[in-house]
């Protein structure tokens, strides 16, 4: 049957379907001109639910939450020109931390490229340093083997960014005017080339674990040295590891009677799994000078990615403990450069191969000194905190961590935004049984998009989303409001308002005032109530720890854009903090003396 067709409008609906078959279930689309047979495209697939998101930037984050918190790739759509370039923040971002991104960019045909053209930018591979597979497709053309090509090249885009190694991919796509679809550019025999035309056979059953770099002979000789080595430690930094890692990892620490340093954005804190071995005030007695000199382990597990705490890194770069390191990608998460291995595997399915490995030999550590000596180590970081941080008076940052932890309902998600949040999350969250899904943006740690990538999540998760962000970096994604309230996607917020970097007082340069005070502390003097209502928002100014409570509940159940603003003394906070970590000092030298 002879059909008349525009041609880019039935190329971009043959790549469209190709995705929606392989599994893409959302779209985010910034609207331009250029981009117009892309974005009718998406917007009649039925199986792709899209969001038009004007900002290209608030885009991008908004489709990584959407990506986070689904676990599958997004596609995200503009139009040629700087609006590409909008979109490398969250690009970046999702490099870092394995986010699978489809990015489909419009663009000029070439020979409108290098001559002045409006709208017109050097495209190609423009994203070289932070993708993990780039293809431009050239100028539509309706032939059987080029939309054969195409079909391969969406799946193509499927793999690389899902299963291969996980992250952005780059399609640039070249048109030509006539853009609409009833503007008819060609006449094609349509039953025979859709009878020529398979979909992919790429499904979700073969979509499994990546490549391992772990050969038989890696594992023997680490497992021998595991069952010899009585001092060693687990570190479980920020990731998104799967369900089974909390009972795994703390089944192997029982086993091998070694402790756990959970992150605070690492999952292990919160949940139904056995938390005896579980570290999380560990940032406290790292700082000391003792700790190095009488409990330095001789062997490191790391799970996951570079851990947050200063502590931490400062004690990496000073200790000689054997360090493995283990995450899905075979990334080397190690910025002391000590790190002996790097074995890329699912730390869940690593640990679970240990711990059989070890019944299978009956093995038993009976000797639990030196995970008796950690846990005393924690006992006494809880005793201060307890003291100086739990009671600290309104409005200490540290505190918001353990409050809103406390009042989130089970099963719910929480964002923490970079800068002091994720930082205090670390220092201060505790233990709980409840299931609370933590994310952050900790794959470059910028302070950019941090509200999209929170409304992102919740519009995929539908469940109470909660984020702690700084006023810098509410500043910086006020766009991001749009979404929520166009889309009509609930959102918390708790801003921690003050006024300014109060992340650079932990800083020696805090000593410098005249410079501290005019080039890095930068006082914004915004009032967010009424950018905040102009969204159609709620935003309440937070009085006290008894208002904060009352506040959270309340916003939870409205179901709407909240911010709760705290306003804080970043000195004050500084100050408080280097209290409580010098307290810690201070006891552990008078009972390990």
């Amino acid at each position: 049957m002879i059909k008349k067709v525009n041609r880019n409008y039935f190329w971009c609906t043959t790549f469209v379907q190709e995705l929606a078959s392989l599994g893409v279930k959302y779209a985010c689309i910034s609207p331009g001109s250029r981009n117009t047979a892309l974005t009718i495209a998406f917007s009649e697939n039925k199986a792709i639910k899209s969001y038009v998101i004007i900002d290209e930037r608030s885009s991008g984050f908004f489709a990584l939450g959407l990506a986070k918190a689904s676990q599958s790739p997004v596609a995200i759509v503009s139009t040629s020109g700087t609006a590409v370039a909008e979109f490398y923040p969250a690009i970046i971002e999702a490099y870092y931390h394995h986010v699978p991104l489809i990015v489909c960019t419009a663009d000029r045909p070439p020979e409108l490229l290098n001559c002045g053209a409006n709208q017109t930018i050097n495209q190609d591979n423009i994203f070289r340093n932070h993708i993990r597979w780039y293809f431009n497709l050239g100028l539509p053309e309706l032939s059987v083997k080029r939309l054969l090509n195409l079909k391969t090249i969406a799946a193509r885009a499927y793999y690389e960014s899902t299963i291969d190694s996980k992250g952005p991919v780059h399609l640039n796509f070249p048109f030509r005017k006539p853009f609409e679809p009833n503007d008819f550019t060609d006449e094609i025999q349509e039953d025979l080339i859709k009878s020529k035309i398979s979909s992919s056979k790429l499904t979700a059953s073969n979509q499994e674990n990546v490549k391992s770099t772990y050969s038989k002979k890696d594992f023997n000789e680490l497992y021998k040295l595991l069952k010899r080595t009585k001092k060693g430690l687990i570190i479980a930094g920020p990731d998104y590891i799967d369900s089974n890692f909390a009972e795994n990892c703390t089944k192997l620490a029982a086993k091998l009677k070694y402790p756990i340093l959970a992150d605070g954005i690492s999952q292990l804190r919160f949940g139904k799994h056995n938390k005896k071995n579980i570290l999380v005030n560990f940032e406290g007695f790292l700082r000391t000078d003792s700790f190095l000199k009488n409990w330095n382990p001789e062997l490191i597990l790391h799970f996951g990615k570079t851990p947050t705490s200063k502590g931490l890194e400062l004690f990496f770069e000073q200790s000689d403990s054997l360090k493995y390191l283990v995450n899905e990608f075979g990334d080397w998460y190690d910025p002391s450069n000590k790190a002996v291995a790097v074995i890329g595997l699912k730390p869940s399915v690593y640990c679970k191969s240990i711990i059989d490995a070890l019944e299978k030999d009956n093995f038993q550590r009976d000797e639990d000194n030196w995970l008796n000596t950690y846990l005393k180590l924690e006992k006494i970081s809880v005793t201060s905190r307890e003291k100086i941080i739990d009671k600290a008076d309104f409005p200490f940052e540290g505190r918001i961590i353990g409050e809103i932890t406390s009042l989130l309902p089970d099963n719910s998600m929480l964002m923490i935004s970079n800068s002091m949040p994720v930082r205090d999350t670390d220092y201060f969250a505790v233990k709980s049984d409840k299931t609370i899904c933590v994310y952050n943006n900790r794959g470059a740690s910028g302070i950019d998009g941090i509200t999209s990538t929170a409304l992102g999540i919740q519009a995929h998760s539908q469940k109470p989303t909660v984020l702690i962000t700084g006023d810098l970096a509410f500043y910086y994604d006020l766009n991001g409001l749009l979404t929520s309230l166009k889309y009509k996607i609930p959102l918390v917020v708790v801003l921690v308002n003050n006024n300014g970097g109060g992340i650079f007082q932990m800083l020696p340069v805090s000593g410098y005032d005249k410079v501290f005070n005019d080039y890095f502390i930068t006082p914004h003097n915004l009032n967010f109530s009424s950018i905040v209502k102009s969204y159609g928002g709620s935003f309440i100014n937070i009085t006290s720890w008894k208002h904060l409570k009352a506040e959270f509940k309340s916003a939870l159940r409205q179901n709407k854009l909240t911010i709760l603003q705290v306003k804080t003394n970043s000195k004050y906070s500084a100050d408080l903090r280097r209290k409580y970590w010098s307290n810690i000092s201070k006891d552990l030298s008078e009972k390990f003396q």
